[in-house]
């Protein structure tokens, strides 16, 4: 995908910690946090600060999650601490919310960064019927609005929106023309959202995305009527992740088919909340093993000192940890360091099975 189309900031709900509770992150503090605890020193994001360290934006894996973050910082803190001691900076402290903040700026910054092909767009947005209605320049016979007006090409949340919307009249229009409604899966979606978004008539299009607060997306969830249907909204999220737009584009587009007209219209501000309400149900469990976990809270070392059991009270989220390594993590290391035990690292799905361990659950 151009780089040009990628959105830096965009408003990502981190986590829902294991006792149910949202803990919001935004992207925009995120980023301010990044800057105002010396991060942006050594790391970047998307090529912006610091070269002696990896960049924080590139896309490591699909699926990045608050635990992954967790461990990948717990790995890394010693030789960062290090780091930050020969030049001069002062380690921070973060806060459970700032660390959730965090993530949600890296998780942003890799959100919209997934592979697509425009060429294979092209054929799509012809084989599927789109280019029926919606000529590039021009209107046609059948009256749907030119793509070269669409301003929600460079906003994948608003397409979405304008998706969902106007699938009524769409698929009455379909219906009319005995044509099925056609289905798209989040690869197909996102072929044409690059072939759209590197028209020539649609490459000066500069991104606008002012984030909206993702606290209010569960309310919206029920007084829109999602929830009369989605009643475990936890295994909605299981069922249909939505790591990248093009997930949640294609997941609404293909749903408002079976919705038989009755879907209720969503305007900006909303669909970003339920966005980020729906990303937060994502990450509402660790996935690990209770059993595994004891094992490595003892093989790790952590029983060493900590023999009355974990050290930080359930419920325990990625960002809990985070908040602890950074508060308290120097003074651990010399503690190990004088009993000759080596910083413990956390691999595959070990942080996962520790946080299950450290929760009862």
């Amino acid at each position: 995908m151009n780089r040009h189309h990628l959105f830096p900031l965009v408003a990502a709900a981190a986590c829902v910690a294991l006792s149910g509770a949202v803990i919001p992150g935004d992207a925009q503090a995120g980023a301010t946090v990044f800057t105002s605890q010396k991060c942006v020193t050594c790391h970047s994001v998307q090529g912006k600060g610091g070269s002696s360290a990896p960049d924080l934006g590139k896309r490591t894996a699909r699926g990045y999650t608050p635990v992954e973050m967790a461990a990948l910082m717990w790995n890394h803190a010693p030789s960062m601490w290090s780091a930050m001691e020969k030049a001069g900076v002062e380690k921070p402290k973060l806060s459970v919310e700032q660390s959730a903040d965090l993530f949600a700026y890296f998780f942003a910054a890799r959100y919209f960064d997934t592979p697509g092909d425009a060429g294979r767009g092209r054929k799509l947005f012809v084989g599927k019927g789109c280019s029926d209605c919606h000529n590039i320049t021009g209107a046609n016979a059948e009256g749907g609005r030119p793509v070269m007006s669409w301003q929600s090409v460079a906003d994948p949340i608003e397409l979405a929106r304008q998706m969902w919307n106007h699938a009524g009249p769409m698929h009455e229009a379909m219906s009319k023309k005995k044509l099925t409604p056609p289905q798209l899966t989040a690869v197909e979606m996102n072929d044409i959202i690059v072939y759209l978004q590197n028209l020539p008539q649609t490459k000066s299009l500069k991104p606008e995305f002012a984030p909206a607060s993702a606290e209010t997306g569960e309310t919206l969830f029920k007084v829109k009527g999602c929830a009369e249907c989605h009643k475990d909204v936890t295994a909605f999220a299981k069922k249909a992740p939505l790591r990248t737009m093009a997930d949640f584009a294609s997941v609404m587009w293909n749903h408002s088919a079976k919705m038989n007209q009755k879907q209720s219209d969503l305007r900006p501000e909303e669909m970003k909340r339920l966005v980020g309400y729906l990303w937060a149900v994502q990450f509402s469990e660790t996935g690990g093993d209770m059993g595994r976990g004891k094992k490595v809270f003892t093989d790790k070392g952590c029983s060493g000192c900590h023999n009355q059991g974990f050290p930080l009270k359930a419920p325990v989220s990625p960002y809990n940890v985070v908040a602890a390594l950074w508060a308290h993590g120097p003074d651990m290391q010399k503690q190990m360091a004088t009993k000759k035990v080596a910083w413990p690292r956390f691999e595959g799905t070990q942080m996962a099975d520790l946080l299950t361990f450290a929760n009862g659950k």
